[in-house]
Order: structure tokens, then sequence, then C-alpha cells
């Protein structure tokens, strides 16, 4: 895939690029962050115009599940920053629908017991500067250049249907860190842009706590929504997380 060996090459020559320049002598921080994500709506229609429009979660029956994302960052001179994200999620649907639906030109008939699974994987380069930074309060915007890697797979009574898409998407990062006390501090950040043909927004809302030097804990809440309204898929999903992470500095 074009995108994919484009982002392996971007990272290549950024940490080519760090290392010639001192950079792994100077802090690099490395992120943990799982818990659970739900759907509170995800509707589909593929294609947009021709295609039934469905939601994973009203019409059928969607699990909560287990996620695991990790960050590795690197800060230089006091005000700059790079990180490389990986965001895997997969939610899983099933239930016997009680109208018909025609998804990628296959047709699951009402009475069908019909398993779906949503996949949203992400991939993400991100810079961010500093543009304030005061005792207790720092402010950082910055890009995210986004690699996603979606798919929408149906199966029920020997059909099997699935809509995938790798594609680049731009995103704009903010990160807004309040500092209680040496060993408390509170962030909100993330990345979100609007198109006319979509949207993105991943933003989390966190209390960090420090009980050693290197170490950080943290908790509290993200919110991933967005979507496309394009000809090929129509689908635009709301997913909430309780987050509980681990953050080293290395």
């Amino acid at each position: 895939m074009k995108q994919m060996k484009a982002v392996r090459g971007a990272v290549l020559v950024l940490v080519l690029a760090l290392a010639s320049s001192g950079a792994w002598s100077a802090e690099w921080r490395a992120e943990l962050e799982s818990g659970v994500a739900a759907a509170t709506y995800n509707t589909v229609s593929v294609p947009n115009a021709t295609g039934t429009r469905f939601s994973l979660i009203d019409d059928l029956d969607a699990d909560v599940t287990f996620y695991v994302r990790g960050r590795f960052t690197y800060s230089w001179g006091g005000r700059n920053t790079v990180s490389i994200l990986m965001a895997p999620l997969t939610i899983e649907s099933s239930a016997r629908t009680d109208k018909n639906i025609l998804f990628k030109d296959v047709d699951f008939p009402a009475g069908t017991d019909v398993r779906a699974r949503y996949t949203f994987n992400s991939y993400r380069l991100t810079y961010r500067r500093t543009l304030s930074r005061g005792a207790r309060l720092t402010f950082g915007l910055g890009v995210t250049a986004k690699i996603r890697d979606a798919a929408i797979r149906l199966e029920g009574d020997d059909r099997v249907a699935e809509e995938d898409n790798v594609g680049f998407v731009p995103l704009i990062n903010f990160d807004l860190d309040v500092r209680l006390t040496d060993r408390l501090r509170f962030s909100c950040g993330g990345d979100a842009l609007a198109a006319p043909q979509g949207r993105a927004e991943d933003i989390a809302l966190l209390a960090h706590w420090a009980p050693v030097r290197r170490l950080e804990l943290s908790l509290g809440y993200r919110i991933l929504e967005g979507g496309a309204d394009v000809d090929s898929v129509y689908n635009f999903a709301l997913i909430h997380y309780a987050v509980i992470g681990i953050s080293v500095r290395l």
C-alpha cells in the first residue's frame, strides 16, 4: 500500500535525522494507553446512495471492546515535539436483523443472523510546537499526518460483504496542559479537522499523576467521532473510551 510505504519512509527519515543530530541522548517518552471503548452511534450505508442505511448500534447489538494504544514521543528545545501513534480499534456487533440490509451489493434479508466487524485503525505522525509556556499553563499547536485503515464487514447465512479503505487524512493537533503540583496535572488534547466530505475528532481529557520522577500514570476519557459522506460510503460513528495509561521517560 502506497500510503503505508510513505509513512514508513517518513518515520525512517525522522529517526535517522534525530539520531544524526544527537537526539538519542535527549528526552524520549513511551506511552501505553488501554481501557474499554463503546460506540453510541455508528451509521452505515455502502454504497452511499443505493445501500441500506442502518446502524451497527441500533439495528445490531454492539460489544464493549478492550483496546490498546501506543505512542512514542521525542521533545527538544523546550518547545518542539514529534510523536508516532499506533491506535488500532475493532468493535463487533451481532443480532438477528428485523429488516433487509443491502450492503456492498450483498442482500442480508430480514431474519438473518448478522455478525458485523467495524475496524478503525489509525497510524499518526505528529509535529507540535509549544506556543505558550507558563508556570501552570502550557499550550501547543501542530499538525498530524494520519493513515486511516478502516473496514466494515458483514457476515450471515453464508453471505459475506466487506468495505475497506486505506487513506491519508491531515489533522490539526493541539494540547492544553494545566499543572497543579509537581506531581499532578490535567491535559486536554488530540487531533481534529472537518471538511465537506467528512470530519474526524480524537480528543482526550486526562488526569496525570507522577509517583516517581520518570513515571506517570493517567486516567480519563477519550472521544473519537467522525466519518465520511462520499459516493462509495456513508459512515459516521461516535466512540467513547474509558482510559488508563502509563508513560515512561526514557
